[in-house]
Protein backbone atom coordinates (compact mmCIF):
# COMPACT_ATOMS: atom_id res chain seq x y z
CA UNK A 1 0.00 0.00 0.00
CA UNK A 2 1.51 3.49 -0.92
CA UNK A 3 4.47 1.88 -1.57
CA UNK A 4 5.82 4.04 -4.66
CA UNK A 5 4.79 7.24 -3.12
CA UNK A 6 5.93 6.71 0.48
CA UNK A 7 9.16 5.88 -0.93
CA UNK A 8 9.40 9.03 -2.90
CA UNK A 9 8.52 11.28 0.20
CA UNK A 10 10.94 9.60 1.89
CA UNK A 11 13.50 10.47 -0.53
CA UNK A 12 12.65 14.15 -0.39
CA UNK A 13 12.46 14.65 3.39
CA UNK A 14 15.87 12.71 3.81
CA UNK A 15 17.05 16.35 2.05
CA UNK A 16 16.36 18.13 5.46
CA UNK A 17 16.85 15.53 8.10
CA UNK A 18 19.98 16.62 10.11
CA UNK A 19 20.06 20.16 8.58
CA UNK A 20 21.00 23.15 11.12
CA UNK A 21 18.73 25.67 9.42
CA UNK A 22 16.58 25.88 6.63
CA UNK A 23 16.49 28.07 4.03
CA UNK A 24 13.36 28.84 1.84
CA UNK A 25 15.24 27.46 -0.78
CA UNK A 26 15.70 24.13 0.48
CA UNK A 27 12.10 24.06 1.37
CA UNK A 28 10.87 24.59 -2.15
CA UNK A 29 13.58 22.01 -3.48
CA UNK A 30 11.74 19.44 -1.00
CA UNK A 31 8.06 20.91 -1.57
CA UNK A 32 9.21 20.15 -5.71
CA UNK A 33 9.74 16.56 -5.03
CA UNK A 34 6.68 16.24 -3.13
CA UNK A 35 4.86 17.74 -5.85
CA UNK A 36 6.18 15.40 -8.42
CA UNK A 37 5.34 12.30 -6.10
CA UNK A 38 2.02 13.28 -5.33
CA UNK A 39 1.10 14.00 -9.04
CA UNK A 40 3.06 10.77 -10.19
CA UNK A 41 0.74 9.39 -7.64
CA UNK A 42 -2.02 10.10 -9.49
CA UNK A 43 -3.12 12.37 -7.07
CA UNK A 44 -5.33 15.52 -8.48
CA UNK A 45 -3.34 18.52 -9.73
CA UNK A 46 -5.28 21.58 -8.47
CA UNK A 47 -5.43 19.29 -4.39
CA UNK A 48 -1.44 19.34 -5.07
CA UNK A 49 -1.20 22.65 -5.63
CA UNK A 50 -3.41 23.49 -2.55
CA UNK A 51 -1.03 21.21 -0.81
CA UNK A 52 2.18 22.28 -1.24
CA UNK A 53 0.55 25.87 -0.93
CA UNK A 54 -0.39 25.60 2.39
CA UNK A 55 2.91 23.33 3.39
CA UNK A 56 5.02 26.25 2.08
CA UNK A 57 3.25 28.77 3.87
CA UNK A 58 3.12 27.40 7.44
CA UNK A 59 6.94 26.20 6.99
CA UNK A 60 8.72 29.57 5.82
CA UNK A 61 6.88 30.84 8.90
CA UNK A 62 8.41 30.92 12.68
CA UNK A 63 7.31 27.80 13.61
CA UNK A 64 10.12 26.33 11.29
CA UNK A 65 12.85 28.75 11.60
CA UNK A 66 13.03 28.94 15.32
CA UNK A 67 12.70 24.96 15.75
CA UNK A 68 15.59 22.81 17.05
CA UNK A 69 15.02 20.52 14.37
CA UNK A 70 13.53 22.52 11.30
CA UNK A 71 13.28 19.46 9.15
CA UNK A 72 11.65 17.53 11.40
CA UNK A 73 8.82 20.27 11.72
CA UNK A 74 8.47 20.53 8.29
CA UNK A 75 7.80 16.50 8.29
CA UNK A 76 5.39 17.16 10.81
CA UNK A 77 3.60 20.07 8.67
CA UNK A 78 3.12 17.80 5.75
CA UNK A 79 2.01 15.44 7.94
CA UNK A 80 -0.88 17.93 9.42
CA UNK A 81 -1.50 19.09 6.32
CA UNK A 82 -2.26 15.48 4.87
CA UNK A 83 -4.48 14.36 7.25
CA UNK A 84 -6.45 17.99 6.66
CA UNK A 85 -6.50 17.12 3.07
CA UNK A 86 -8.10 13.10 3.97
CA UNK A 87 -10.58 14.76 6.42
CA UNK A 88 -9.10 14.81 9.52
CA UNK A 89 -10.49 12.48 11.51
CA UNK A 90 -12.94 9.36 11.46
CA UNK A 91 -16.00 9.25 9.95
CA UNK A 92 -17.96 6.02 10.73
CA UNK A 93 -20.95 4.65 8.58
CA UNK A 94 -23.98 6.16 10.30
CA UNK A 95 -26.55 4.04 12.01
CA UNK A 96 -30.34 5.11 11.97
CA UNK A 97 -31.76 5.99 15.64
CA UNK A 98 -35.52 5.29 14.44
CA UNK A 99 -35.97 2.55 12.16
CA UNK A 100 -34.33 0.73 10.25
CA UNK A 101 -30.63 1.60 9.26
CA UNK A 102 -30.56 1.12 4.95
CA UNK A 103 -27.39 1.43 3.30
CA UNK A 104 -26.96 1.76 -0.38
CA UNK A 105 -23.96 0.72 -2.38
CA UNK A 106 -23.05 2.33 -5.82
CA UNK A 107 -20.57 2.32 -7.78
CA UNK A 108 -19.29 0.99 -11.08
CA UNK A 109 -18.99 -2.39 -12.36
CA UNK A 110 -15.91 -3.87 -11.01
CA UNK A 111 -15.61 -1.58 -8.36
CA UNK A 112 -16.04 -4.57 -5.85
CA UNK A 113 -19.52 -3.49 -4.62
CA UNK A 114 -20.85 -7.29 -3.80
CA UNK A 115 -17.57 -7.95 -2.07
CA UNK A 116 -18.01 -4.56 -0.44
CA UNK A 117 -21.18 -5.44 0.67
CA UNK A 118 -20.32 -8.51 1.98
CA UNK A 119 -17.15 -7.24 4.40
CA UNK A 120 -19.72 -4.81 5.71
CA UNK A 121 -22.33 -7.47 6.79
CA UNK A 122 -20.17 -9.55 8.48
CA UNK A 123 -18.76 -6.16 10.09
CA UNK A 124 -22.39 -5.64 11.44
CA UNK A 125 -22.68 -9.75 12.28
CA UNK A 126 -19.47 -9.35 14.20
CA UNK A 127 -21.17 -6.08 16.59
CA UNK A 128 -24.02 -8.73 17.05
CA UNK A 129 -26.32 -7.16 14.33
CA UNK A 130 -29.04 -9.23 12.18
CA UNK A 131 -27.93 -7.15 8.50
CA UNK A 132 -29.79 -8.43 5.90
CA UNK A 133 -28.25 -8.33 2.30
CA UNK A 134 -29.92 -7.28 -0.44
CA UNK A 135 -29.83 -8.56 -4.20
CA UNK A 136 -30.61 -5.74 -6.39
CA UNK A 137 -28.43 -6.20 -9.36
CA UNK A 138 -30.24 -7.86 -11.85
CA UNK A 139 -28.33 -6.94 -15.09
CA UNK A 140 -25.01 -8.69 -14.09
CA UNK A 141 -24.27 -12.34 -15.21
CA UNK A 142 -23.79 -14.17 -11.83
CA UNK A 143 -24.08 -11.34 -9.62
CA UNK A 144 -27.07 -12.83 -7.35
CA UNK A 145 -25.44 -16.09 -6.92
CA UNK A 146 -22.36 -14.38 -6.03
CA UNK A 147 -23.89 -12.25 -3.53
CA UNK A 148 -25.93 -15.53 -2.17
CA UNK A 149 -22.81 -17.41 -2.21
CA UNK A 150 -20.75 -14.71 0.31
CA UNK A 151 -24.17 -14.74 2.58
CA UNK A 152 -24.10 -18.43 2.98
CA UNK A 153 -20.39 -18.05 4.06
CA UNK A 154 -21.00 -15.25 6.29
CA UNK A 155 -24.38 -16.83 7.77
CA UNK A 156 -26.57 -14.04 6.45
CA UNK A 157 -29.36 -14.30 5.07
CA UNK A 158 -30.21 -12.27 1.42
CA UNK A 159 -33.00 -10.95 -0.31
CA UNK A 160 -33.39 -12.21 -3.75
CA UNK A 161 -36.52 -11.57 -6.19
CA UNK A 162 -34.57 -13.43 -8.93
CA UNK A 163 -33.28 -11.35 -12.17
CA UNK A 164 -37.37 -10.36 -13.69
CA UNK A 165 -37.90 -8.25 -11.36
CA UNK A 166 -37.12 -4.08 -11.13
CA UNK A 167 -34.47 -2.98 -8.70
CA UNK A 168 -36.81 -0.22 -7.24
CA UNK A 169 -39.54 -2.65 -6.53
CA UNK A 170 -36.55 -5.29 -4.75
CA UNK A 171 -35.49 -3.22 -2.42
CA UNK A 172 -38.87 -2.05 -1.07
CA UNK A 173 -40.15 -5.68 -0.84
CA UNK A 174 -36.81 -6.48 0.88
CA UNK A 175 -37.15 -3.45 3.69
CA UNK A 176 -40.70 -4.84 4.11
CA UNK A 177 -39.13 -8.12 4.22
CA UNK A 178 -36.57 -6.96 7.18
CA UNK A 179 -39.12 -5.01 9.42
CA UNK A 180 -41.00 -7.64 9.42
CA UNK A 181 -38.40 -10.43 10.30
CA UNK A 182 -36.20 -8.23 12.73
CA UNK A 183 -33.09 -7.64 9.83
CA UNK A 184 -30.93 -4.45 10.69
CA UNK A 185 -29.10 -2.89 9.15
CA UNK A 186 -30.26 -3.71 5.39
CA UNK A 187 -27.09 -3.50 2.71
CA UNK A 188 -28.70 -2.87 -0.81
CA UNK A 189 -26.07 -4.17 -3.54
CA UNK A 190 -27.35 -2.28 -6.33
CA UNK A 191 -25.98 -2.65 -10.19
CA UNK A 192 -22.73 -1.22 -11.42
CA UNK A 193 -22.05 -0.12 -15.14
CA UNK A 194 -19.09 -0.10 -17.09
CA UNK A 195 -19.15 3.99 -17.31
CA UNK A 196 -21.79 6.63 -16.26
CA UNK A 197 -24.94 6.38 -17.66
CA UNK A 198 -28.32 8.12 -17.04
CA UNK A 199 -30.59 4.66 -17.05
CA UNK A 200 -27.95 3.87 -13.96
CA UNK A 201 -28.20 7.45 -11.99
CA UNK A 202 -32.05 7.38 -12.64
CA UNK A 203 -32.02 3.64 -10.89
CA UNK A 204 -30.56 4.16 -7.92
CA UNK A 205 -32.06 7.66 -7.57
CA UNK A 206 -35.61 6.03 -7.61
CA UNK A 207 -33.83 3.61 -5.01
CA UNK A 208 -33.20 6.65 -3.15
CA UNK A 209 -36.68 8.10 -3.67
CA UNK A 210 -38.84 5.11 -2.33
CA UNK A 211 -36.57 3.71 0.44
CA UNK A 212 -35.33 6.66 2.10
CA UNK A 213 -32.24 5.16 2.97
CA UNK A 214 -30.47 5.82 6.17
CA UNK A 215 -26.67 6.58 3.43
CA UNK A 216 -25.78 6.23 0.09
CA UNK A 217 -22.24 4.70 0.16
CA UNK A 218 -19.95 5.05 -3.25
CA UNK A 219 -17.74 2.27 -3.88
CA UNK A 220 -14.80 3.28 -5.54
CA UNK A 221 -11.74 0.97 -7.11
CA UNK A 222 -8.21 2.71 -5.56
CA UNK A 223 -6.33 1.23 -8.37
CA UNK A 224 -7.46 3.42 -10.46
CA UNK A 225 -6.39 6.53 -8.90
CA UNK A 226 -7.93 9.94 -10.80
CA UNK A 227 -10.70 8.11 -12.81
CA UNK A 228 -11.81 6.94 -9.63
CA UNK A 229 -12.50 10.35 -7.96
CA UNK A 230 -13.87 12.06 -11.45
CA UNK A 231 -16.48 9.02 -11.15
CA UNK A 232 -16.98 9.59 -7.27
CA UNK A 233 -17.39 13.28 -8.44
CA UNK A 234 -20.33 12.63 -11.09
CA UNK A 235 -21.82 10.25 -8.30
CA UNK A 236 -22.09 12.86 -5.75
CA UNK A 237 -23.60 15.70 -8.25
CA UNK A 238 -25.86 13.99 -9.09
CA UNK A 239 -26.68 11.47 -5.96
CA UNK A 240 -25.30 13.59 -3.01
CA UNK A 241 -23.56 10.74 -1.63
CA UNK A 242 -22.95 10.22 1.97
CA UNK A 243 -19.45 8.63 1.87
CA UNK A 244 -16.81 6.59 0.35
CA UNK A 245 -15.54 3.17 0.67
CA UNK A 246 -12.67 2.57 -1.54
CA UNK A 247 -11.33 -1.01 -2.35
CA UNK A 248 -8.19 -2.26 -3.15
CA UNK A 249 -6.24 -0.05 -0.98
CA UNK A 250 -3.92 -3.05 -0.79
CA UNK A 251 -3.22 -2.83 -4.36
CA UNK A 252 -2.30 0.77 -4.51
CA UNK A 253 0.97 1.21 -4.69
CA UNK A 254 0.08 5.37 -5.72
CA UNK A 255 -2.44 6.63 -3.37
CA UNK A 256 -3.84 9.12 -5.73
CA UNK A 257 -7.76 8.11 -4.93
CA UNK A 258 -7.09 7.90 -1.14
CA UNK A 259 -5.35 11.55 -1.08
CA UNK A 260 -7.99 13.13 -3.71
CA UNK A 261 -11.50 12.02 -2.98
CA UNK A 262 -12.41 13.69 0.20
CA UNK A 263 -10.82 17.19 -1.29
CA UNK A 264 -12.72 16.81 -4.91
CA UNK A 265 -16.46 15.61 -3.52
CA UNK A 266 -16.27 16.73 0.15
CA UNK A 267 -17.71 13.48 1.05
CA UNK A 268 -15.34 11.47 3.63
CA UNK A 269 -13.71 8.18 2.71
CA UNK A 270 -15.73 5.82 5.30
CA UNK A 271 -13.60 2.30 5.32
CA UNK A 272 -11.26 0.73 2.97
CA UNK A 273 -10.80 -2.73 1.69
CA UNK A 274 -7.67 -4.16 2.48
CA UNK A 275 -7.68 -7.42 1.14
CA UNK A 276 -9.63 -10.10 -0.24
CA UNK A 277 -10.65 -11.72 3.03
CA UNK A 278 -14.13 -10.80 4.29
CA UNK A 279 -12.31 -9.73 7.52
CA UNK A 280 -9.99 -6.95 5.61
CA UNK A 281 -12.06 -4.08 5.96
CA UNK A 282 -11.15 -1.26 7.80
CA UNK A 283 -12.24 2.06 9.19
CA UNK A 284 -10.42 4.97 7.26
CA UNK A 285 -8.47 7.04 9.98
CA UNK A 286 -7.08 10.08 8.35
CA UNK A 287 -4.24 10.39 10.96
CA UNK A 288 -3.11 6.86 10.32
CA UNK A 289 -3.07 7.06 6.96
CA UNK A 290 -1.28 9.44 6.72
CA UNK A 291 1.42 7.63 8.81
CA UNK A 292 1.54 5.22 6.91
CA UNK A 293 1.64 7.25 3.77
CA UNK A 294 4.96 8.87 5.16
CA UNK A 295 6.43 5.48 6.01
CA UNK A 296 5.87 6.02 9.83
CA UNK A 297 4.26 3.06 10.27
CA UNK A 298 0.52 2.78 11.70
CA UNK A 299 1.03 0.87 15.57
CA UNK A 300 -2.91 1.82 16.43
CA UNK A 301 -4.16 -0.25 13.76
CA UNK A 302 -1.42 -3.09 14.43
CA UNK A 303 -2.62 -3.21 18.20
CA UNK A 304 -6.28 -3.37 17.20
CA UNK A 305 -5.38 -6.08 14.98
CA UNK A 306 -3.67 -7.90 17.54
CA UNK A 307 -6.82 -7.76 20.14
CA UNK A 308 -9.20 -8.58 17.19
CA UNK A 309 -7.23 -11.64 16.52
CA UNK A 310 -6.47 -12.93 19.92
CA UNK A 311 -8.68 -15.38 21.82
CA UNK A 312 -7.79 -13.69 25.64
CA UNK A 313 -8.93 -16.81 27.61
CA UNK A 314 -7.19 -18.98 25.42
CA UNK A 315 -4.10 -16.76 25.56
CA UNK A 316 -4.20 -16.78 29.28
CA UNK A 317 -4.38 -20.57 29.55
CA UNK A 318 -1.48 -21.02 27.27
CA UNK A 319 0.78 -18.64 28.98
CA UNK A 320 0.01 -20.68 31.99
CA UNK A 321 1.05 -24.04 30.51
CA UNK A 322 4.13 -22.18 29.58
CA UNK A 323 5.35 -20.93 33.01
CA UNK A 324 4.29 -24.10 34.44
CA UNK A 325 5.63 -26.67 31.61
CA UNK A 326 8.77 -24.31 31.24
CA UNK A 327 8.85 -24.08 27.88
CA UNK A 328 6.71 -24.96 24.64
CA UNK A 329 5.91 -27.35 22.44
CA UNK A 330 5.39 -27.31 18.94
CA UNK A 331 1.27 -27.04 19.30
CA UNK A 332 2.29 -24.01 21.34
CA UNK A 333 3.86 -22.74 17.91
CA UNK A 334 1.17 -23.40 15.86
CA UNK A 335 -1.37 -21.74 17.63
CA UNK A 336 0.93 -18.74 17.56
CA UNK A 337 1.53 -19.03 13.87
CA UNK A 338 -2.57 -19.21 13.41
CA UNK A 339 -2.53 -15.92 15.55
CA UNK A 340 -0.39 -13.89 13.48
CA UNK A 341 -2.13 -15.24 10.32
CA UNK A 342 -5.36 -14.02 11.67
CA UNK A 343 -3.82 -10.10 11.41
CA UNK A 344 -3.14 -10.57 7.90
CA UNK A 345 -0.54 -10.65 5.83
CA UNK A 346 3.61 -10.30 7.31
CA UNK A 347 4.00 -7.69 4.76
CA UNK A 348 1.22 -4.98 5.71
CA UNK A 349 2.10 -5.79 9.68
CA UNK A 350 5.31 -4.91 9.09
CA UNK A 351 4.59 -1.71 7.22
CA UNK A 352 2.29 -0.39 10.14
CA UNK A 353 5.66 -0.36 12.38
CA UNK A 354 7.48 2.84 12.45
CA UNK A 355 10.44 2.71 10.24
CA UNK A 356 9.93 -0.59 8.52
CA UNK A 357 7.78 0.54 5.61
CA UNK A 358 10.21 0.22 3.01
CA UNK A 359 10.60 -3.66 4.09
CA UNK A 360 6.98 -4.81 3.65
CA UNK A 361 7.72 -6.43 0.03
CA UNK A 362 10.62 -8.02 1.23
CA UNK A 363 8.46 -9.99 3.70
CA UNK A 364 7.13 -12.47 0.95
CA UNK A 365 9.77 -15.32 1.48
CA UNK A 366 9.11 -15.08 5.16
CA UNK A 367 5.66 -15.76 4.69
CA UNK A 368 5.95 -18.28 2.51
CA UNK A 369 8.54 -20.37 5.14
CA UNK A 370 5.95 -19.40 7.86
CA UNK A 371 3.23 -21.46 5.76
CA UNK A 372 6.24 -24.40 5.12
CA UNK A 373 6.50 -24.35 8.80
CA UNK A 374 3.42 -24.67 9.59
CA UNK A 375 2.79 -27.76 7.17
CA UNK A 376 5.59 -29.67 8.83
CA UNK A 377 4.31 -29.02 12.13
CA UNK A 378 1.03 -30.26 11.03
CA UNK A 379 2.79 -33.64 9.09
CA UNK A 380 3.84 -34.44 12.54
CA UNK A 381 2.06 -36.71 14.98
CA UNK A 382 0.92 -35.35 18.53
CA UNK A 383 3.72 -37.06 20.18
CA UNK A 384 6.24 -35.49 18.00
CA UNK A 385 4.61 -32.10 18.46
CA UNK A 386 4.56 -32.25 22.50
CA UNK A 387 8.11 -33.74 22.40
CA UNK A 388 10.12 -32.77 19.41
CA UNK A 389 13.34 -34.09 20.61
CA UNK A 390 12.10 -38.12 19.84
CA UNK A 391 12.58 -36.96 16.22
CA UNK A 392 15.15 -38.38 14.25
CA UNK A 393 15.87 -39.65 10.91
CA UNK A 394 13.32 -41.34 9.67
CA UNK A 395 10.65 -39.23 11.57
CA UNK A 396 11.99 -36.11 9.90
CA UNK A 397 12.40 -37.86 6.66
CA UNK A 398 8.16 -39.19 6.71
CA UNK A 399 7.52 -35.06 8.13
CA UNK A 400 9.35 -33.54 4.76
CA UNK A 401 7.29 -35.85 2.77
CA UNK A 402 4.36 -35.42 3.78
CA UNK A 403 4.90 -31.30 4.02
CA UNK A 404 6.33 -30.81 0.66
CA UNK A 405 9.90 -29.58 2.72
CA UNK A 406 13.32 -31.31 2.56
CA UNK A 407 14.90 -32.67 5.22
CA UNK A 408 17.17 -29.79 5.99
CA UNK A 409 13.66 -27.52 5.93
CA UNK A 410 12.89 -29.92 8.95
CA UNK A 411 16.20 -29.81 10.86
CA UNK A 412 16.15 -25.60 10.10
CA UNK A 413 12.55 -25.38 11.65
CA UNK A 414 13.22 -27.70 14.92
CA UNK A 415 17.03 -25.78 15.17
CA UNK A 416 14.99 -22.62 15.42
CA UNK A 417 12.19 -24.05 17.73
CA UNK A 418 14.85 -25.38 20.41
CA UNK A 419 16.95 -21.56 20.16
CA UNK A 420 13.20 -20.15 20.76
CA UNK A 421 12.08 -22.65 23.62
CA UNK A 422 15.62 -21.48 25.20
CA UNK A 423 14.75 -18.27 24.73
CA UNK A 424 11.07 -18.75 26.59
CA UNK A 425 13.21 -20.93 29.44
CA UNK A 426 15.58 -18.06 29.95
CA UNK A 427 12.20 -15.91 30.69
CA UNK A 428 10.17 -17.52 32.71
CA UNK A 429 13.05 -18.01 34.84
CA UNK A 430 12.39 -20.65 37.54
CA UNK A 431 9.13 -21.02 36.01
CA UNK A 432 7.43 -20.00 39.07
CA UNK A 433 6.06 -16.87 40.77
CA UNK A 434 6.04 -13.64 39.08
CA UNK A 435 9.10 -13.31 38.05
CA UNK A 436 8.77 -16.12 35.60
CA UNK A 437 5.18 -14.67 34.24
CA UNK A 438 6.34 -10.91 34.07
CA UNK A 439 9.49 -11.55 32.13
CA UNK A 440 7.59 -14.01 29.74
CA UNK A 441 4.90 -10.93 29.06
CA UNK A 442 8.17 -8.70 28.35
CA UNK A 443 10.12 -10.56 26.48
CA UNK A 444 8.62 -13.85 24.97
CA UNK A 445 8.84 -13.06 20.83
CA UNK A 446 5.24 -14.82 19.97
CA UNK A 447 3.09 -13.48 22.73
CA UNK A 448 -0.12 -12.15 21.43
CA UNK A 449 -0.73 -10.26 25.13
Amino acid sequence: MFESLTGRLQDAFQKLRGRGKLSESDIDAALREVRLALLEADVNYRVVKKFTDDVKARSIGQEVMKSLTPGQQVIKIVNEEMVNLMGSELVKVTTSSEGLTILVMAGLQGSGKTTASGKLARRYKKEGKNPLLVAADVYRPAAITQLQVLGESLDVPVFSMGSDNSPVKICQAAVKHAEKNGNDPVIIDTAGRLHIDEQMMDEVKQIKRKVNPTEILFVADATMGQESVNIAKEFNDSLDIDGVILTKMDGDARGGAALSIKAVTGKPIKLVGVGEKLDALEEFHPDRMASRILGMGDVLTLIEKAESAMDEEKAKEWEKRIIERRGLTLDDFLDQLQQIKKMGSLDQLVNMIPGMSGLGGKMEADEEQLKYSEAMIRSMTPQERQNPRIIKGRRRTRIAKGSGTTVQDVNRLLKQFEQMNRMVRQLTGTGKGKKGKRNLKRGFPFSIN
